[in-house]
């Protein structure tokens, strides 16, 4: 009876062994640029299930192949990247940043990109146009504009006809002067939200229609300040988190219509988006012509015009190398599995799970202890003064 069992375990194990090789080798044939990952985690199960089957016999052996076939087949799946082919791609904001960097990277792998800028007659458009194939377009593509994203539906439409539209991703974004929240003027929440959120919005409800048909890609922009919150950043932060929570409800809903959807949330990279000097200076002069006399009074001159000093500390401290975004769109774009969810850069995913896991207290304290240049406001200034005195 014994000697039966161990026939039979004998026989499945060698046919489970069978079947999962069988299966990879497929995955492989099928998937050329992933072979090499395919082969290493088909071997690794076989492998240690062969070494366990040794040592503790063919039931353990076929329990460890069959745990670890489940690993590697969950692993492949998040791996496995679909072929480029013809498949086309709409990239909003490719005038500077992730999106100028975008439209190259995705061209010189051979998708065929439709670059949205902000001004097709500008540097950054001529550039794309200097640099790229013929197989890019740029689209004069405003998305607070809504003729403007119309228009470029209807080019894009009539140039994907036979193809289909395979990806739409939402990058254009502004920053605006980073000031604690109770300074900024209405007027940049506003521009944060029309262009950060209510623009992604527009564009993914206007073209998701080709993406129903080809069963493809919605890929939106985030930030790691739409994630969680960091001081000075209360009107773009917000703009960001409503389109982060945009792209989850998205993903849901377009499930069943085979669309993907995912959210990018990097941590600092020196991008165009920054802005300039003169950019700084008039967001400061409309910052300090909206304010209150008596918050102008309570935050000093001192602090107020400290504020536009900050994001020139901060240009330092971003990554110049822009490639973990890239690659996390690709992925997103072309993983047979693409997560929900990416955090690119220094940082991004360790803050994440600070702030989801533990305490609020203990992330504010943890963000309160980051180094900082800032001043304090004069009220406190004064009133610490005044408590130490008494």
């Amino acid at each position: 009876m014994d000697a039966l069992a161990s026939s039979t375990l004998g026989w499945l194990y060698v046919g489970v062994t069978t079947l999962f090789g069988v299966t990879m080798l497929f995955v492989a044939k099928r998937s050329p640029m992933e072979k090499r990952n395919v082969l290493v985690w088909s071997l690794l199960p076989m492998a240690l299930a062969l070494l366990c089957a040794a040592t503790l016999g063919a039931a353990g052996g076929l329990g460890v192949l069959c745990a670890t076939s489940i690993i590697s087949a969950v692993y492949l799946g998040a791996r496995t990247m679909l072929p480029v082919g013809d498949k086309a791609v709409l990239i909003t904001g490719s005038d500077t940043g992730f999106g100028h960097a975008l439209a190259k990277y995705l061209d010189n792998l051979g998708f065929v990109v439709f670059a949205g800028v902000l001004n097709k007659d500008g540097p950054g458009a001529e550039e794309l146009r200097q640099t790229c194939s013929r197989r890019l377009s740029l689209l004069q593509l405003d998305i607070t504009n809504a003729t403007q994203v119309k228009e470029a539906y209807v080019k894009v439409s009539e140039k994907v006809q036979n193809t289909g539209l395979w990806g739409v991703v939402n990058n254009a974004g502004v920053l605006g002067l980073p000031a604690d929240g109770e300074l900024l003027p209405m007027s940049m929440y506003r521009q944060c939200m029309e262009v950060n959120f209510f623009g992604a919005v527009e564009v993914s409800k206007t073209f998701l229609p080709l993406l129903r048909k080809s069963q493809g890609r919605l890929v939106n922009i985030c930030s790691m300040a739409g994630g969680i919150p960091l001081p000075k950043y209360a009107a773009y932060g917000a703009s960001k988190a409503a389109l982060s929570m945009f792209s989850g409800v998205m993903r849901q809903e377009l499930s069943k219509w085979g669309v993907k959807v995912a959210a990018i949330h990097p941590s600092g990279f020196r991008t165009g988006i920054l802005g300039t000097s003169e950019l700084w200076d008039k967001q400061e002069k409309e910052l300090l012509e909206n304010l209150p006399a008596d918050t102008r009074q309570d935050y000093g001159e001192d602090y107020l015009l400290g504020l536009k000093s900050y994001l020139p500390q901060l240009v330092p401290h971003c990554n110049t190398d822009l490639s973990p975004v890239l690659s996390a769109i690709l992925h997103a774009l072309l993983a047979r599995r693409p997560h929900g969810l990416y955090t690119p850069g220094r940082g991004a995913y360790i803050f994440l799970c600070i702030f989801c896991y533990f305490p609020l207290w203990f992330y504010d304290f943890f963000s309160s202890r980051m180094p900082s240049t800032e001043s304090v406001p004069r009220a406190l200034r004064t009133w610490e003064a005044e408590r130490k005195h008494f």
